[in-house]
């Protein structure tokens, strides 16, 4: 692959020109490959701000709808990545959850929550469909940015990039599915383990524990993608077949989600104003991750 100009660069510059609509989120489509591509860019931090997750709904809702009503279907893949250097996601609010933990509002980081889980359930099912969903790991992906990666039928990490659910540290856990979708990965026991240390992991340590499942050499990730996707082409049926065995292997219910989510919301009632205080601070590295990419 050398002396191929960066894959990346190219993509990005593609999106640019053609879809625009959105504030923290670009979108770009591959007609030659079917694939949907779409980059995170959560502002002010790279996380999961509601603004973010609207865009997300909006742009996902649109696949559903082409792939329903198109005869020729659009999509085969749609692939998850992100425009901020070094992070994928950072994973939830945590300004918006301090905010609304003060005020009490079960209601709203409900609200929230199941807004995640409506996105993640639909990615781990195809969006109804045969097509193939992807997450591109090529920096952080940390608490629900790694819950996110988890609910793509293929995870593809760069060496180098860190992975880690460290809620514990803010006395909380990761309640949008982490626990549900890395024990079917990795087992129960290690899952708990991994949820309960807060401990990061590096792309080849999760890649051997087999939470990823493809590792790219650092800045091929993109390459990897299309490296996966001529591979299936080669042998689609059996692809598809597969995919839908994993699914009935692995079953995780909407009612699962949700009421884990319930916990979640009761748990985060319960922070006192010293896990808050460790909150703020993990918000203040969020934003300086923000500013390094800015600078």
């Amino acid at each position: 692959m050398n002396g191929i100009a960066p894959l990346r660069e190219k993509l990005i510059s593609l999106e640019q020109n053609e879809m625009n609509q959105y504030q923290q989120l670009s979108t770009h489509y591959d007609a030659k490959y079917k694939v949907g591509w779409f980059y995170m860019n959560g502002s002010p931090r790279p996380c999961f701000t509601p603004t973010l997750l609207t865009e997300l709904s909006d742009y996902l809702a649109g696949v559903k709808r082409d792939m329903a009503t198109s005869h020729d279907e659009k999509y085969d893949y749609l692939v998850v990545a992100s425009k901020v250097e070094g992070v994928f996601n950072l994973g939830g609010d945590l300004d918006l959850f301090t905010q609304l933990i003060e005020k009490k509002d079960r209601q709203a980081l409900l609200g929230y929550a199941m807004h995640c889980i409506d996105i993640l359930y639909d990615n781990m099912h195809h969006f109804g469909s045969d097509l193939t969903t992807i997450s591109l790991i090529q920096g952080d992906a940390l608490g629900g940015g790694f819950e996110a990666s988890l609910s793509s039928n293929i995870i593809i990490a760069e060496k180098g990039a860190k992975m880690g659910l460290p809620e514990v540290l803010f006395n909380l856990f990761p309640g949008m599915g982490a626990y549900s979708l890395l024990s079917r990965k990795v087992g129960a026991r290690k899952a708990e383990e991994m949820i309960l240390s807060g401990k990061l992991y590096s792309a080849e340590e999760m890649y051997a524990l087999g939470a990823v499942d493809i590792l790219a050499e650092k800045g091929e990730g993109e390459l990897e993608v299309y490296r996966y996707i001529k591979k299936a082409q080669k042998s689609p049926n059996t692809y598809r077949a597969m995919s839908r065995v994993k699914d009935i292997c692995n079953p995780v219910s909407y009612e699962e989600l949700s009421a884990i989510a319930e916990v979640w919301a009761d748990a985060a009632l319960k922070l006192t104003s010293r896990d808050l205080k460790m909150m703020t601070r993990l918000v203040s590295r969020q934003s300086s991750k923000q500013s390094l990419k800015s600078a």
